[in-house]
């Protein structure tokens, strides 16, 4: 059997990695910092990582308190979470842009585009940060806290060599070919968020019909 701790960062990373789609991300990127030379890149691509992870480890840590705070149970966080990842994967699905028109126009002309909109909305959207917070609420000893953390730890360093890496798979694949992976990965990702709002919403039925008892 494996450790708790690998197991969760395993988790951690497998329910990151479809949602945030770093690989979708790179076109963007590239798209952003085209005129700007390869040391620039590297930066950038180094810094959209780092805001990755201080932004998904704010929630992780954090996801506990505010939902206690709020009183939300955990099935209500459930189907919340495959509420929001199903509108993600939707629009993955059919190809809407993941960025809006005026919020592409606005970072065209920006120098800094690590955090606004690489990090976030692209990457640690409402989908991975809706992930994110499901993830703390399933852990209970210290292994399984570590095991997210180092997940999302590992999962900001993929985030970094997708965007690194990614010109040679840019000038392969190109736009449509992208746009084909991003589309199997949604599909994928709407049948987890289907899991997440059956799993809700069974537990949420059951947890009012115990306290009508």
């Amino acid at each position: 059997m494996a450790h708790p701790t690998f197991s969760f960062l395993l988790g951690t990373v497998a329910a990151l990695f479809p949602i945030a789609d770093p690989i979708g991300a790179i076109p963007i990127f590239y798209t952003f910092t085209a005129k700007y030379p390869a040391k620039y890149r590297h930066q950038q691509a180094k810094q959209i990582a780092r805001n990755v992870f201080a932004v998904l480890v704010a929630f992780f840590l954090g996801g506990k308190f505010i939902l206690g705070f709020f009183g939300i149970s955990l099935a209500v966080v459930r189907i919340a979470g495959g509420l929001i990842v199903a509108h993600t994967a939707w629009q993955m699905v059919t190809s809407h842009q993941r960025l809006t028109l005026q919020e592409h126009a606005e970072a065209i002309d920006k120098e800094d585009i690590t955090f606004t909109p690489m990090a976030v909305p692209l990457i640690s959207g409402p989908g991975a940060i809706g992930v994110t917070m499901t993830l703390s609420t399933r852990c209970q000893r210290w292994e399984e806290y570590l095991g997210c953390l180092l997940g999302i730890g590992l999962f900001s360093g993929i985030v970094y060599l997708c965007l690194f890496l990614g010109e040679p798979l840019v000038r392969k694949w190109g736009q449509t070919g992208i746009g084909a992976l991003t589309r199997i990965l949604g599909f994928f990702i709407l049948a987890i968020a289907v899991q997440l709002i059956a799993d809700g919403s069974l537990e949420f039925l059951s947890t009012n019909q115990n306290q009508t008892r």
